[in-house]
């Protein structure tokens, strides 16, 4: 029925709570799904054959089969119906009278439904106590539903119920059936001469006569003969079966054309939202498009005072629109309206036109009108309800498809605009749509897409300010605008319409915003072209609509630039790779040595006490790829030579140069972890893979590391920090992610031999051990190496192999504090170096650094003390648990954790503690050695930096 669906349902003849009513779109009102799923189904043969009984026993039976189709596993029905000359409960089945006292006559007294696990057996007949005896089984239950008589002030009838516990949307479809059990006992009653009276005053207001008093002939109701108008409105409700509500008010106004003796009749819907009265359905024509009257009508005035009009109560000029909109000539009226008992409205109004041998309609066929729509209300309110759910659920639909379409233009704007207009359009039967965006460097409304297609020159795109006009208006108010007549609006601009000749009848213009609620654009919809304007269901359409707009304009936007950030990066990459690409002759020149033996690089090359760091920057990727050799990974992995030089000099170039974290650093992790392997024995505690990974590992473990800690990088909001700060350990996670990147360049993939088991696996140990260089996670491991530690390596167990690795990963991160005196303190002024610097930016950043990254703050000695007795001893304590063989390694720590105590000693007599604790390095500081008498002496001067360990 159009727009006017929800607030014209009519009213039911049960009494309906305002609970029970449902708010839709726009506020209007609607059935809950409940109430309409009683009419589907059995249950609406059920309630058929309720509407058709006539007679006490057909009710009895008909209750029976209403309960059965509502409710689950019925067991037994009992129905104790009210005498009103005998004043008892009868029940049939079998034959016998409700006690006098008793749960089951405190239910009749009280009217309120009870719900129990069984009754006495005091109150049960023979024949019931195997069905209601308490206690029953746990899933039962006993339902006990008196059936008031609001009117009457008595319980009509009572029924007992056996059956499973209802669920709480039986519970609700129950309700909705005790209605319509009471009204087919009302009607009963009336057939079988109790309660004539009632039923005359059923939903029938007392005749209220028009102003004109003499324009409506009164003729007593007494006259009217009831039994038969009952039987014939039944009949008319049996026929009553159509989910069309136009098909039902064919049948209905047939009927009350018949009883009237009317020409012609029709139902005219109330719709509050745009205060019109609405008609789709004249005699027995189903009208193309809904013909609408607005409420300020001569017809309105029945709304307004609740009551019936005549011909006489509307104006001439009235009468004249009337007779153009129906189409015929008006010569006598009768317009009865009808009130919803939830929400007292006057929801639709009865007309009847053109008495067939008389002037005038008469006030016994407004008791026929207020008769039949007391009886067909419920089934024209519940197939209107139905309708509106329908029409609901298809403009659900409709939205999801717009959705649909919108997300699957992402790439280009204009064409997504497009789509935008002819959504729009759509779903509001717009005649056009114009949509603008919002240009705020030049605080412009730009329109680009029109409906005859998208303007690529910018010469001729629609430019409007910010500040003008009615999309103006919306633009700077952000709410929507819906104006029924155009011309009466000061903002709309008329001289458009008068140069292009078009004429605007109606606007609905509505804000786009995105996410945050900024208004990003607007869209206008002009002209209704199925009703006279937009109504408030449009103005919810549009609302929601817009926010679909809202988010797919500005994901557009979004994607454009994701685009263009990732051409950059692109281009950034490919300008990376170009610098970092290593050429042929590089990697001719680099095989041209030949793979030299380690013996060659150093007689001690393989022992705990060589100095990784004295060998020169050129020669480090030849001693790469001899330590492969020695460890047997070429052969064993079958790893192609030029593969793998090129592999090497990648890694060498992806090595930034702050002072620590360089290729150096990377070349000594990665010789210590060749230590490991030979002096240690690995081959007997991991598998060759893993000893290969963690190889592997140690050369890239800081790749493009930016001499800055995970701390700085979140807080700094760095573009590393954005990536992977969700994660945790972002540095390592880049280093990772720039190893994985050198393997996938070309010609650099020294797994290119493994099985794709083997190169997963590969891959996967390569994360863990590199993220385990994170000291925050070995921290977290600390308490598992310890009992790995006190129970015993076991080999077969994966777990173990996994501490093991990241134990050893670990120690080869440290390993500079395993080296000489003259080595360790130097390469601990390189760490500090790149703390300090560090301090400096955060400082710069209004930050206040921690006391090792602030070179006012900071005492070396003391840092480098705690450090090494807090991180590096207990980590080499562990390792030579694990590997006696390692005990040198332990005592290498302790011994440079003496001579450190030492240096500290040494500042405090000198007072070059404090501020100034870095500034000793730079001046004559005589190293300090040990000699066997316990002297010192003076063994050279240096420049170099006192630092604590690496602090990874």
């Amino acid at each position: 029925m159009g727009q006017a669906c929800g607030n014209s349902l009519l009213c039911r003849s049960q009494h309906l709570q305002p609970s029970a009513v449902t708010v839709a779109i726009g506020g209007r009102q609607v059935l809950p799904s409940e109430e309409r799923r009683v009419s589907s189904g059995p249950s609406q043969d059920a309630l058929l054959q309720l509407a058709s009984v006539t007679d006490s026993s057909s009710l009895r039976e008909a209750i029976r089969e209403a309960l059965q189709a509502v409710l689950s596993e019925v067991d037994s029905v009992l129905v104790y119906l009210y005498e009103d000359d005998t004043g008892r409960y009868w029940c049939e089945d079998p034959p016998h009278e409700l006690q006098k006292e008793g749960t089951l006559r405190d239910v009749v007294i009280r009217q309120k439904k009870v719900q129990c696990e069984g009754l006495p057996s005091s109150e049960l007949q023979e024949q019931q106590i195997p069905s209601f005896i308490e206690p029953l089984r746990k899933d039962q239950r006993v339902l006990i539903i008196p059936l008031p008589d609001q009117e009457q002030c008595v319980t009509t009838a009572l029924i007992l119920v056996c059956c499973s516990s209802p669920t709480e949307a039986q519970e609700q479809t129950l309700a909705i059936l005790e209605k319509h059990v009471t009204v087919a006992l009302r009607r009963v009653q009336c057939l079988q001469g109790q309660g004539v009276s009632q039923m005359l005053k059923v939903n029938r207001p007392k005749y209220s006569p028009s102003p004109n008093a003499s324009s409506m002939t009164k003729t007593p109701s007494s006259k009217l003969d009831t039994s038969v108008l009952d039987q014939q409105i039944l009949q008319l409700c049996g026929e009553l079966y159509d989910l069309d509500a136009a098909s039902l008010q064919l049948k209905v106004l047939r009927y009350l054309e018949q009883q009237t003796r009317s020409s012609c009749c029709c139902l005219l819907l109330v719709s509050e939202d745009n205060q019109q009265l609405l008609c789709q359905v004249v005699g027995n024509k189903v009208l193309d498009q809904e013909i609408s009257f607005p409420l300020s009508f001569g017809l309105g005035q029945a709304v307004e005072n609740k009551k019936s009009i005549s011909l006489q109560d509307v104006t001439p000029e009235e009468v004249q629109q009337l007779n153009r909109t129906l189409g015929f000539e008006v010569l006598s009226m009768l317009c009865v309206p009808f009130e919803c008992r939830a929400t007292s409205k006057v929801v639709a109004l009865a007309c009847a036109f053109n008495k067939k041998c008389a002037e005038r309609y008469t006030e016994a066929d407004e008791h026929i009108a207020q008769h039949c729509f007391s009886y067909t209300s419920s089934v024209l309110t519940s197939t209107l309800a139905y309708q509106q759910e329908q029409r609901l659920k298809f403009e659900c639909q409709a939205l999801l498809k717009v959705a649909k379409n919108l997300f699957t233009h992402l790439d280009d704007v204009s064409v997504l605009l497009k789509e935008i207009i002819a959504e729009a359009r759509s779903l509001t039967n717009a005649e056009i749509c114009s949509v603008f965006l919002w240009d705020r460097v030049t605080n412009e409304l730009v329109a680009k897409v029109f409906d005859g297609g998208v303007v690529t020159d910018e010469e001729t795109e629609l430019r409007i300010p910010a500040n003008q006009g009615i999309a103006g208006h919306v633009a700077i108010t952000g709410k929507i605008l819906n104006i029924p007549d155009a011309y009466t609006n000061p903002h709309f601009y008329a001289a458009i319409d008068a140069s292009t000749g078009f004429r605007t009848r109606n606007i609905l213009c509505f804000p786009i915003k995105d996410e945050h609620g900024e208004v990003i654009g607007v869209a206008e919809l002009v002209n209704k072209t199925n009703g006279p304007w937009f109504t408030r269901l449009d103005e919810d359409l549009a609302t929601a609509f817009s926010i679909y707009c809202g988010i797919s304009i500005a994901h557009s936007l979004l994607y454009k630039r994701v685009n263009e950030a990732q051409f950059r990066s692109q281009l950034a990459n490919e300008m990376m790779k170009y610098h970092m690409k290593v050429s042929e002759e590089e990697v001719t020149r680099l095989l041209a040595v030949g793979i030299r033996s380690v013996a060659d690089i150093h007689s001690h090359y393989s022992d705990f006490s060589y100095t990784p760091r004295s060998l020169s920057d050129d020669s480090t990727p030849s001693a790469v790829i001899s330590m492969f050799e020695d460890m047997g990974f070429i052969n064993r992995f079958k790893i192609n030579m030029h593969t793998l030089a090129r592999f090497c000099l990648m890694v060498k170039r992806g090595y930034r140069d702050p002072p620590y974290h360089n290729w150096m650093h990377a070349y000594s992790v990665s010789h210590f972890c060749y230590l490991l392997h030979k002096n240690l024995g690995l081959s007997a505690y991991l598998e060759d893979i893993e000893t290969f990974a963690l190889f592997v590992s140690c050369m890239c473990h800081d790749l493009d590391h930016r001499g800055t800690n995970n701390s700085f990088q979140v807080a700094s909001k760095s573009v590393l920090a954005g990536l992977y700060s969700s994660e945790g350990s972002v540095l390592e996670r880049h280093h990772f992610a720039q190893a994985i990147a050198i393997l996938n360049t070309h010609g650099c993939n020294i797994f290119e031999k493994l099985t794709r088991k083997e190169y997963q696996r590969m891959l996967d140990l390569m994360r863990d051990i590199i993220l385990a260089t994170d000291l925050a996670h070995h921290l977290r491991i600390l308490k598992d190496l310890q009992n790995m530690s006190h129970n015993g390596y076991n080999i077969e167990d994966p777990q173990h192999h996994n501490l093991l690795l990241c134990l050893l990963m670990t120690c080869c991160d440290l390993s500079d504090q395993t080296k000489n005196w003259n080595t360790t303190w130097k390469i601990a002024g390189l760490i500090y170096k790149e703390f300090f610097s560090q301090g400096d930016l955060e400082k710069a950043m209004g930050n206040r650094p921690s006391e090792m990254m602030d070179r006012e703050k900071a005492y070396i000695p003391e840092l480098q003390i705690s450090f090494m007795e807090d991180i590096v001893m207990p980590i080499y304590k562990l390792l030579q648990d694990l590997f006696p063989r390692s005990a040198e390694l332990y005592d290498a720590v302790t011994s440079n954790r003496e001579k450190w105590n030492r240096v500290s000693h040494k500042l405090n007599i000198r007072g070059l503690h404090g501020t100034d604790s870095l500034d000793f390095l730079d001046n004559d500081f005589e190293q300090m050695e040990d000699y066997p008498d316990g002297q010192e002496r003076q063994v050279e001067k240096t420049n170099s930096d006192l630092a604590p360990t690496d602090q990874l």
